[in-house]
């Protein structure tokens, strides 16, 4: 079988930078925004977390998403196209990213469905005064004791075929028609229909405690260290950064782009959208303890789940024009949610249609079909509550936290290619990055990361996360991971259709001798064909 060329400019491009940034920032904005942020800042000092927060942006966030559209942008193709292009042997790190960003997909979907029924229930306050009974019972009639179970819910299961037939066409459409086109119309409504909500919210008795309750910071909580941990962890994953999702959106940018100017617009869009989150929560939050009578810190399910799907439409049912609230919230979360899916998607689709020669609507469909399918036999069913959390902490705080430890490592100590990965970066942007910049990415960031694995995997050798049984943590938890390492190998071993070893990065400053056409051997993207 004869093997066709892939080079960067046989691949589809951003239309510009700004089709690029929403993008970027479309999947960034996801339900870790909405739900996982402002639980974690109450849990964490409150005000207090602030300061760790916007420390580990800078320091954390920014280098690492950098060092992702580096590796896209320098190397031009999906996460396993980049990596064989940097040394053959190192294929495998591109497959396991492409495999965690799988096993994601395949329960976010879900929790998506959840906020796409509740916008529909929320027109009549269908949940009542028992918020929780309707959500554990009615809605998911979640099983009595954990377990793994083949009854599906209906009420999940329809909306969760909804969202995967919307995510698959999108995809299917390519990356102008279909990615940048979604969030070009996703991203500008999700904005405005957050900033009504947080408006709303603003005005609700006792918004001010809750305000006070999420700025005032709690001085003493700076001396925690899991804190600080816990502000790094959220920075981590909120930003979307280290299992291929930035790299493979990276790779369809013009030869000619901003990278590290569009990095900080994205970094900082993406924490404003979330502290924004932090003021309309808090807000809410204030208005629910006001009603009880009690305050802001004595008040439970503050956290994931509990949160947006028991304590807000509770705080929802006590409101005034609650309807309103509930479709504003509800929505926001669904569109924020179907933002980041496609984004998980398309990273496994791009690499299938690297690997196999797939066209737009193929990859779409072989990169999706099965995870709708495990989407609907594991997670819309009785047990997919349990299912779902337990997948969820592993494919985390394991599977995304190693091969990002293993990426940023192999780059800096093995291929050593953190130096000409920062001028790659340096010739095409606004924004310099200096010589710390390997440091961090190369030294501090994988060296912390290494401790918030190790202290996770020993939590949960040495005791039942949340008290599940261990055959179902052995399952579901570790083998997730597993399940990730197989398929690597597997994929990672079978041959490529299309030929993606003869592609060469353009030349780099000092690198080469001068040319005749050229200015001392400077960067050619001026005078490539290959814009």
């Amino acid at each position: 079988m004869s093997k066709q060329p892939a080079q960067g400019s046989k691949r589809e491009q951003w239309s510009g930078q700004y089709g690029f940034l929403l993008a970027a920032i479309g999947s960034a904005v996801g339900l870790g925004n909405i739900w996982r942020f402002p639980g974690v800042a109450y849990t964490n000092g409150g005000g207090a977390f602030l300061l760790p927060y916007l420390f580990s942006l800078v320091l954390v966030g920014i280098p690492v998403l950098l060092f992702d559209y580096a590796m896209g942008h320098r190397y031009r193709g999906s996460a396993p196209t980049v990596y064989r292009r940097v040394k053959r042997s190192s294929e495998w790190i591109g497959w396991f990213q492409v495999l965690v960003s799988f096993v994601i997909m395949s329960y976010y979907a879900v929790v998506i469905a959840w906020a796409g029924s509740y916008a529909w229930f929320s027109f009549k306050l269908a949940w009542g005064k028992d918020a929780a009974g309707f959500f554990f019972g009615k809605y998911l009639h979640i099983a009595e004791a954990p377990g793994i179970s083949a009854s599906p819910v209906w009420q999940v299961l329809v909306p969760l075929v909804a969202v995967w037939g919307i995510a698959l066409f999108i995809i299917g459409r390519g990356v102008v028609s279909g990615l940048e086109k979604a969030n070009k119309v996703f991203l500008p409504v999700l904005v405005i229909l957050f900033g009504a909500l947080v408006v709303r919210a603003l005005f609700l008795p006792g918004a001010v405690q809750g305000l006070t309750a999420f700025f005032t910071p709690n001085w003493s909580a700076l001396a925690d260290p899991n804190v600080w941990m816990a502000a790094f962890a959220q920075i981590f994953y909120s930003l979307s950064i280290g299992f291929g999702i930035m790299l493979t959106y990276a790779s369809y940018l013009k030869r000619r782009s901003n990278l590290g100017g569009t990095g900080l617009v994205a970094a900082f869009a993406n924490s404003s959208f979330e502290i924004l989150a932090g003021v309309g929560v808090f807000a809410a939050l204030g208005f629910m303890a006001h009603q009880q009578g009690v305050g802001v810190g004595d008040l439970e399910g503050i956290a994931g789940v509990g949160l947006s799907f028991v304590t807000f439409p509770t705080i929802i049912a006590m409101m005034p024009a609650g309807a309103l609230f509930g479709v504003l919230f509800f929505s926001s979360l669904f569109l924020a949610g179907l933002t980041s899916l496609v984004s998980l998607i398309q990273v496994v689709a791009a690499a299938l249609q690297e690997k196999f020669g797939l066209n737009n609507v193929k990859a779409a469909f072989t990169a999706g079909l099965p995870a709708a399918l495990l989407s609907v036999t594991l997670f819309a069913t009785t047990t997919g509550l349990y299912s779902l959390d337990i997948v969820d902490k592993h494919i985390n705080e394991i599977g995304i936290v190693f091969i990002a430890i293993v990426a940023m490592v192999y780059m800096s100590f093995f291929a050593r290619k953190l130096p000409e990965l920062r001028m790659s970066i340096n010739v095409v942007s606004s924004v310099s990055i200096g010589r710390w910049w390997p440091v961090l990415v190369g030294g501090l960031i994988p060296a912390v990361l290494a401790y918030m694995l190790s202290s996770t995997l020993w939590g949960l050798i040495t005791e039942a996360y949340e008290g599940y049984p261990w055959w179902m943590l052995g399952t579901l938890g570790f083998g997730c991971i597993a399940f990730a390492f197989v398929l690597t190998a597997v994929f990672a071993n079978l041959p490529w259709r299309n030929d993606v070893d003869s592609y060469k990065p353009l030349d780099l400053p000092g690198t080469v001798p001068p040319r005749p056409n050229g200015k001392n051997g400077t960067l050619t993207a001026a005078t490539s064909k290959e814009n």
